[in-house]
Parts: structure tokens; C-alpha cells; sequence
């Protein structure tokens, strides 16, 4: 059984959404960490509804927070905890997105997926899995999760946009360069910006290029 993702909202300064970025936090965060985002990318994309779910469960290495799934080498958890943990979150995604789909009037090719760090780790595996491809994905300081599996398991290829420091102590940036490996070995449409001197975080130069891709894929959507 999937669990009901809550999730705040900005309405498109238009009045009528006829695309949606939906935002995928990070360990230990909330959708309101990343909500804030709509400030500074609503004006250049005025028809986007902005949507940010929180995660499914609450953060073991963070009380305050939220978790997609556990992290072993944060929370002491168990890999089985989390590999478990990590299908049961990616049902309860696909189960908001096909909810989103359905209370909207929106198609797949109108809607955005703008991760961080494990929220981009949700992003990346989830919407090559979905039946029809998605306007695109953004992951922010993440990783690819069961890249082995990719090949095998994919549905659709949206483009993909890969963001990351490369002064991260969390993920490290290395992590981007394997992605980016796996998804253009499986077919993805896929670019690359390194934010230079950045650690575990979203700098101005990065957020910049993610708004020319995501202008670029839901103004002609």
C-alpha cells in the first residue's frame, strides 16, 4: 500500500497552470526546503504550478526532518532498511505523480521533476520508470541509485540535467560523472554544469542553468 505524500503548493502567477515542477528534498529536510525556489523561477515561468511533497517518513539522523529512505552510513540503519525503504518510497512517488496527473489537466510532458541530493536520487530512478516521458529532470548534488539496472528497467528517457559541486563533502562529485556515464549509455539526452568551489548545495550559477532547461522544456510543452 502507498502512502499519501503531503505537499505544499504555489499557484502559477498566471492563474492557469499549464505545466508543474515538482520538488524533491533531501534527507533530513522537507518540501518546504525547497518550495522557496518558486520565489526566484516563478517570473520566468509564470504558467508552472510549484509542488513539493514530503518525504514519506520521518528522518532517523534528523527528528525534524523527513526521509525518502535511511541512509546506513547517517542513521545506522540496515542496508536491507534501506533498499527496502528505498522501493517502498519510489512506489509512493510514482503514486503522487499519477495523482498529480490525474487532479490536473496536465500530461506527463507538462511536468518537471527538480531534485536535491536524495530527492535527486528519487528523481532519477523514478522517472525513467514511468509509462510516458516527463518534460525532464534536474538533480542537484545526487547520485544515480542501481545504475546496473537502468538498461533493464526503463520506460521512457526524458532529458536530463545533472548539477553538482565540486567541493561536495556529502555526495561525492564524482557521483555526477557516473550518472551522467549510465544515462547517456542508455540513451538519455543529458547535460552537465559542475558548480565550481560549491559543496552539498545549490549555488547561483547552477540554479541559473537549471531555469534555462526547465524554461526550455515546459514553456513549449
Amino acid at each position: 500500500m502507498t502512502r499519501i505524500l503531503k505537499a505544499a503548493r504555489r499557484a502559477p502567477k498566471s492563474g492557469t497552470a499549464k505545466s508543474a515542477v515538482v520538488f524533491l528534498h533531501g534527507y533530513g529536510a522537507d518540501g518546504a526546503d525547497l518550495l522557496g525556489l518558486a520565489d526566484p523561477l516563478a517570473p520566468h515561468l509564470p504558467d508552472t504550478l510549484f509542488i513539493a511533497p514530503d518525504a514519506p517518513e520521518p528522518c532517523a539522523g534528523n527528528p525534524f526532518g523527513r526521509q525518502w529512505f535511511p541512509i546506513p552510513r547517517l542513521d545506522g540503519s540496515s542496508q536491507a532498511d534501506s533498499e527496502d525503504g528505498f522501493d517502498r518510497a519510489t512506489n509512493d512517488l510514482q503514486a503522487f505523480l499519477d495523482t498529480l496527473l490525474e487532479d490536473s489537466s496536465l500530461t506527463p510532458s507538462q511536468i518537471l521533476l527538480f531534485g536535491f541530493s536524495q530527492g535527486s536520487m528519487m528523481a532519477l530512478h523514478v522517472a525513467p520508470r514511468r509509462a510516458a516521458p516527463i518534460a525532464g529532470v534536474v538533480a542537484f548534488s545526487g547520485r544515480l541509485l542501481r545504475p546496473e539496472r537502468l538498461a533493464a528497467e526503463l520506460r521512457a528517457r526524458p532529458p536530463v540535467l545533472l548539477v553538482h559541486g565540486d567541493a561536495d563533502p556529502m555526495v561525492d562529485f564524482a557521483e555526477m560523472g557516473r550518472a551522467g556515464d549510465a544515462l547517456v549509455a542508455a540513451g538519455f539526452d543529458t547535460f552537465a554544469h559542475v558548480m565550481r568551489g560549491t559543496g552539498h548545495g545549490i549555488a547561483p550559477d547552477g540554479l541559473s542553468v537549471a531555469l534555462a532547461f526547465m524554461v526550455e522544456r515546459l514553456r513549449g510543452a
